[in-house]
């Protein structure tokens, strides 16, 4: 090969090159965007009256609706995603979280032997695991208790909440009353 030959072969990709480089700046010159000072879009959010965690959030209806027609059975399947870290048994031992037998009706964080965070004791203090509480706290765990050892994501569909209530229900040896609509 003569030095001609590697002269066009060079001049063809220094020229390739030069006209990719060519076409980037031209279309960034034809396109621009600006950066904005602070990434991602401000939602304003108005100030509602009611505490976090008391109202029910959009689209979830209400939980006296949903236990009318909810399945112990159902909530018991639905309980087997509980169950690596949760015992069901009467006088079970606890496991990675407390043992859930007994649950509905029970102050938050007062399982006795189970280490609570401090943020789960503080909860209990004012909240009682009733159909509500546990309604909400299943769909977002952290979301209603920001310390909670439980790292579970949470149970987004109703229905599936209301199915597991209505098993937790059942694990007591006198069953809290179902709400009224």
């Amino acid at each position: 090969m003569n030095s001609f030959e590697l002269n066009k072969i060079a001049g063809t990709v220094l020229g390739t090159l030069l006209l990719a480089m060519g076409l980037g700046f031209l279309g960034e010159g034809i396109f621009h965007m600006e950066v904005p000072e602070k990434p991602g879009y401000a939602i304003e959010v108005t100030e509602g009256g009611e505490a976090a965690g008391e109202a029910a959030p959009a689209g979830d209806p209400p939980i006296a609706e949903l236990l009318a027609s909810a399945d112990p059975a159902k909530g018991e399947s639905v309980a087997k995603k509980c169950a690596a870290c949760h015992g069901f048994d009467k006088g079970g031992p606890n496991k990675t979280g407390p043992d859930l037998y007994g649950v509905v009706g029970r102050t938050p964080g007062t399982h006795a032997g189970f280490a609570y965070s401090s943020e789960m004791v503080d909860y209990g203090k004012d909240h009682v695991w009733d159909y509500e509480n546990l309604y909400h706290f299943l769909k977002d765990p952290k979301g209603i208790v920001s310390g909670t050892k439980m790292g579970f994501a949470g149970l987004k569909k109703p229905g599936d909440r209301a199915d597991l209530i209505a098993y937790l229900r059942t694990l007591a040896d006198t069953p809290e009353p179902l709400p009224a609509n």
